[in-house]
């Protein structure tokens, strides 16, 4: 399936009309004999591709004291301490422009209550809960991998489409990451792949290019 993949790839850049920002290329996989009424078979996973998205991740740290200062020298997108929370939680319509604008959130450990008081009925719903950390952590490997995570999830559909780089990138690491995917499907299904109805790429405003 390999060949295929990196055909769909070549071809979906190929014929991606020319735009004033970088496309990115997403995997769209159907999947057959499927309950997905059942919420055990829906798959919710966090992937770390290989060859990274292509495209900046913007990961918000909550957190206080040394491990706030150690996330802001290591470059995370936006830190909010104890008091910032809290106001959050009094201003919900900042509170999505920030959860929409940031893909990922990572907390201090002993701050999740607070999380889960003030930001969990807006960071809930988006499945963006944050990543407990402990006060001693240190941000920076943690950044980086999650700068190279995607989320592959199915709703209520038995449909997984997730990105798997830019246009930008080259075709052979788009098609690795991609392999990455289908590798979460060999896992999570009962008949891993072979419950592959159909799969296309296609990039954020190109056509489709069917695999399978």
């Amino acid at each position: 399936m390999k060949q295929e993949i990196l055909e769909a790839v070549k071809k979906a850049k190929k014929d991606a009309k020319p735009r004033n920002f970088t496309q990115s290329v997403d995997v769209v996989i159907t999947i057959k004999d499927l309950d997905v009424r059942k919420p055990d078979n829906r798959i919710d996973e966090e992937v770390f591709l290989p060859n990274g998205r292509g495209k900046p991740v913007k990961i918000a740290f909550i957190a206080d004291g040394e491990l706030a200062l150690l996330a802001k020298n290591a470059g995370a997108d936006l830190v909010i301490n104890k008091a910032e929370l809290e106001e959050l939680g009094k201003n919900r319509k900042e509170a999505k422009k920030i959860a929409n604008r940031h893909d990922f959130f990572v907390a201090q450990a002993d701050m999740m209550p607070l999380v889960g008081r003030f930001l969990g009925p807006v960071l809930g719903p988006r499945k963006k809960m944050p990543k407990p950390v402990p006060a001693s952590a240190k941000p920076e490997p943690l950044m980086e991998k999650l700068r190279g995570t995607v989320k592959v999830r199915m709703k209520d559909q038995p449909v997984v489409q997730t990105l798997v780089g830019s246009q930008e990138m080259g075709d052979e690491e788009i098609a690795d990451n991609i392999e990455v995917v289908l590798g979460v499907l060999d896992q999570k299904l009962e008949k891993g792949r072979n419950q592959i109805k159909s799969m296309y790429v296609k990039t954020t405003m190109g056509p489709v290019m069917r695999v399978i």
